[in-house]
């Protein structure tokens, strides 16, 4: 991965840019199809075009980012099969991670997982909780205690950024994702590696079937007339 932060003096900048598209990426609003015009970015984040043009780099080596004819860089669009197989991964990627923190974390990493379920389940919002959503996760991963794993399901999170908002979002799912991990929780307290893992598969599959439920409700909602400017977004997460 081209990493912007190995030449030139804007380039701090450039990661500074950088994580600000990203977050807006995380939040749906830079979603799929979105024109990334580097005037436009450099005006509106108070930077020049140097470091918004390393960024948008750095999103292309990413996969976020692809160019289009005549449109130029733009966030990349999912295909449903793409969708799937992203899930599909992070099923396999996460319930491996699950099994191995069975085995290799602490008590006092199974402890601050559980405090920060506990905190999550009582989120006041939607925003809040996928921030704390992402922390239980990347706590779990780290107590698996396997480089190599880390590395894989990194690159896999960045992927699914192009997914757009958090099956959080939608109603009731926080409840039903905080006993989720509340049932992985029980098994990594047990050292039950094998329960571990299918209830951490179960957990992403139900998330699974949270982002199929709103594909097919926004397919069959009538978008906005299109922006001749922007390209078709194609309704994969709106």
């Amino acid at each position: 991965m081209h990493d912007p932060t190995d030449h030139g003096e804007d380039i701090p900048q450039g990661r500074v840019i950088y994580n600000r598209l990203i977050e807006e990426i995380r939040a749906g609003d830079l979603p799929p199809g979105s024109r990334l015009r580097e005037v436009e970015i450099a005006d509106r984040l108070g930077s020049s075009r140097t470091p918004v043009r390393e960024a948008i780099r750095r999103l292309e080596s990413d996969g976020l980012v692809a160019h289009v004819p005549r449109l130029g860089a733009t966030i990349r669009t999912l295909d449903y099969p793409e969708i799937m197989e992203l899930y599909e991964m992070r099923a396999v990627i996460e319930g491996t991670a699950a099994r191995l923190a069975a085995r290799a974390a602490s008590p006092v990493e199974i402890t601050a997982l559980a405090a920060l379920n506990d905190e999550f389940g009582q989120a006041g919002d939607e925003r809040m909780a996928a921030s704390l959503n992402r922390q239980f996760h990347e706590m779990l991963l780290n107590a698996a205690k396997n480089r190599f794993l880390v590395r894989t399901t990194h690159g896999l999170q960045r992927a699914m950024l192009i997914l757009g908002p958090t099956t959080l979002m939608e109603p009731a799912r926080v409840a039903d994702a905080h006993r989720e991990h509340g049932a992985v929780l029980d098994a990594l307290t047990a050292r039950d590696g094998e329960r571990a893992e299918a209830r951490m598969r179960a957990h992403i599959e139900a998330a699974q079937q949270v982002r199929l439920k709103s594909l097919r409700q926004s397919a069959a909602t009538p978008g906005p007339e299109p922006d001749p400017g922007r390209q078709d977004a194609g309704g994969t997460h709106r």
